[in-house]
């Protein structure tokens, strides 16, 4: 015959519970009523009773007495035992609830924190990290609806302009293969930028000192051709000898898109300086740019991916609001900070990396 074993914890708390009881009784019991008993005898003896009317009168007054006490015990130990079972399965029970519904896909699904110190404090660890899901849910869906809305504009273009070829309405021509080449580097643009922003790391795995100014300098030179095409100046405000922790591709991508950014933004015929001032243990490095002040805010919205400030400026000369948020997940990997601040028609972002 199988042995039926309670599977809830409840009831193998209640049956431990009472098995303890048990035990307790029964060793507690039989070494009770033996001395008891022993005693009885020899005091009933001493006044003239013999030993089986002493055994008798026993039996009639302390063992009964003793059985009704343990009857009363054992039922109080049933109901402590389902009461404490309950206090401990009930919170138990409304994590694992709330676990099978996160796991079912409701982000929103929180456990109660009550009960017993242990199980509030598992029950804050859960909803801590049901919270985290549901942050990274939300930030996935915007992600893909985001990727999505700029995919579709250049998409929609070339299939327009292939549909009025086939159709006949457009006549095969050098502009419209131009229109055509565009629309396609568009797509190829921003593929890249959606690929370096996935595999950007979240923690800088090898770092090392590096000039920080022959970096500046060298990037500077990258950005110089667009610079000058909308005469933009240029400075360059740091000491020559600052030298900080880095990854050394991932300052170049993060000086490179700041850069991009802040001459995109400047006005024509404005101007961009870069700053660097060591600050102890770590160096803050700045990036500004004359133009439009950004409302103060939309300021902590800027890092956010595919965020524009102007939402009015087309993919080619407004981006695609995913360079910023590059460079937040660079530094923030290296461990770093990212900050803006915009007044009086001067725009500056900053960053800050551990000195070397």
């Amino acid at each position: 015959m199988r042995r039926v074993i309670p599977q809830g914890i409840a009831a193998r708390i209640a049956l431990a519970c009472l098995v303890v009881v048990a035990l307790a009784v029964a060793i507690l019991g039989t070494g009770v009523l033996e001395v008891a008993r022993m005693q009885f005898e020899q005091l009933m003896m001493k006044h003239g009773a013999s030993a089986a009317d002493a055994n008798a009168m026993f039996e009639q007054t302390v063992s009964g007495i003793f059985a009704v006490a343990v009857v009363v015990a054992a039922v109080l130990s049933v109901v402590v035992a389902v009461l404490l079972a309950r206090n401990i399965a009930r919170p138990l029970e409304e994590v694992s609830n709330a676990a099978n519904r996160l796991a079912g896909g409701d982000y929103r699904a929180r456990a109660a924190e009550v009960g017993p110190a242990e199980i509030r404090s598992l029950a804050t660890t859960f909803n801590a990290m049901a919270d985290s899901l549901q942050n990274q849910e939300k930030v996935r869906r915007d992600f893909v609806a985001g990727a999505a809305h700029e995919l579709l504009t250049p998409l929609t273009n070339l299939q327009g302009y292939l549909e009025g070829l086939r159709d006949g309405v457009l006549t095969p021509s050098p502009s419209v293969f131009e229109s055509l080449h565009e629309e396609s580097e568009r797509l190829v643009r921003l593929s890249h930028a959606l690929l370096a922003l996935a595999e950007a790391p979240s923690r800088t795995e090898v770092a090392e000192d590096i000039d920080l100014r022959k970096v500046i300098e060298s990037t500077v030179q990258l950005v110089a051709p667009a610079m000058d095409k909308r005469h933009i100046g240029v400075t360059i405000d740091l000491a020559p000898s600052i030298v900080v922790r880095s990854n050394p591709d991932h300052l170049t991508q993060v000086l490179f898109n700041l850069l991009q950014n802040a001459g995109r933004y400047a006005h024509e015929g404005g101007g961009v300086s870069v700053r660097a001032q060591s600050l102890g243990r770590e160096v803050r490095v700045s990036v500004s740019n004359t133009g439009s002040t950004i409302p103060a805010d939309e300021i902590p919205r800027i890092f956010n991916r595919f965020y524009r400030v102007d939402q009015s400026r087309n993919r080619t000369s407004g981006g695609y609001g995913l360079g910023l948020a590059l460079v937040k997940q660079l530094i923030e990997a290296a461990g770093g900070h990212v900050g803006a601040e915009s007044a009086n028609g001067l725009t500056t972002v900053w960053f800050t990396l551990a000195a070397g």
